[in-house]
């Protein structure tokens, strides 16, 4: 059976570079699997990409060596089974703000008796290599359970809701991070006060001895959070990749945009 090698690799203490996709193309997905990224990662929360289409972009990332995570709508079994059962090698689950919620995500990622994954699907155990029977024996161990710590009140509770049994790493959204820190009439944290919160959050992950994540937007700001002891470091997206290409090309040639475009 085909190894988890991202999984591997953060139990090692060491970093994993990768990308996330939101346009819901599967032909991006299958270049992008051979551009060198330890992983990819399908955005299902924010997106229009249904789970038919989710399912050929994970097949396509793994048919290419690399690893297929998805981002799940939400921490329900349901959603977390399905991209299981599709061939995800592992799941990211956004807003986790309490120990129930973790509970019932990494419940879910697992078969039991550590968890209460159901048992079925096909095609999980062709991008793992193996059969359908090898897979259920050994699946508990190469899925990756990822939970965001996207909002500050998870931060102050971070011991209790992250120290569940089964999590494999934290990852941060520091965009709903920052919203989260707005004060009473929306005014944005400052600077300090949300590197603070970063801080809690990494500080969290050691003392818990959970690899950390994060998404950065720019090359200098991953090897920046790599040397901080950041590990699961997600740069840009293909959107912000074909976007930030685009606008370098047209303005080289004296083209401005001619209206604000999507900086995801």
């Amino acid at each position: 059976m085909r190894r988890n090698s991202v999984k591997e690799r953060l139990r090692a203490g060491q970093p994993v570079v990768g990308t996330w996709l939101s346009l819901g193309s599967i032909v991006a997905a299958r270049f992008l699997a051979r551009a060198g990224f330890d992983y990819l990662t399908i955005d299902v929360e924010h997106t229009l990409v249904g789970m038919e289409t989710t399912t050929h972009m994970i097949a396509a990332i793994a048919d290419a060596g690399c690893v297929p995570l998805v981002r799940v709508p939400a921490g329900r079994h349901d959603h977390i089974k399905r991209a299981l059962d599709n061939g995800a090698f592992g799941v990211v689950v956004p807003m986790v703000n309490t120990p129930d919620q973790a509970r019932e995500a990494t419940q879910a990622c697992r078969y039991p008796p550590r968890g209460n994954r159901s048992v079925g699907g096909s095609v999980h155990a062709l991008n793992f290599a193996t059969t359908p029977a090898e897979y259920y024996a050994a699946a508990d161990d190469q899925i990756l359970c990822v939970l965001q710590c996207e909002h500050i009140q998870a931060v102050q509770q971070f011991d209790q809701i992250f120290g569940q049994p089964e999590v494999d790493a934290v990852f941060v959204g520091p965009n709903d991070l920052a919203a989260s820190l707005r004060d009473k009439v929306g005014q944005p944290p400052s600077p300090e006060q949300l590197q603070q919160a970063l801080h809690d959050i990494l500080q969290g992950c050691k003392r818990l001895g959970l690899p950390a994540g994060i998404h950065t937007f720019s090359i200098e700001e991953a090897r920046q959070r790599i040397a901080e002891g950041w590990q699961l470091i997600a740069i840009n997206s293909e959107l912000r990749f074909m976007m930030d290409g685009a606008r370098q090309a047209a303005s080289a040639l004296g083209r401005l945009p001619t209206a604000e475009s999507a900086r995801y």
